[in-house]
């Protein structure tokens, strides 16, 4: 609890916020939540630009993965090759 948590949900939405509490059926709690806006070109891509939610109620059968912002960085996929865009 209180810990910073980057939250994914099902539709390609993620929110980091601090998370504030929980329940058995994963519904969560966030304060000081933002919302990272989806590139409008490509919704599979997040924009680094974000929107300010404040404190909001994650239903726990949208909420696809949960992890911790603090030591967690983007790798490189090695499956992908310049040539593979469609």
């Amino acid at each position: 609890m209180d810990k910073s948590v980057r939250v994914k949900f099902n539709g390609g939405r993620e929110v980091v916020g601090i998370l504030k509490g929980h329940d058995p059926l994963l519904n969560l709690v966030l304060d000081e939540a933002k919302e990272y806006n989806p590139d409008p070109e490509d919704p599979f891509r997040l924009l680094d630009t974000t929107r300010d939610l404040g404190l909001v109620v994650c239903r726990g059968t949208a909420v696809i993965l949960i992890c911790p912002t603090d030591g967690m960085m983007e790798t490189e996929n090695p499956f992908f090759e310049e040539g593979d865009e469609e």
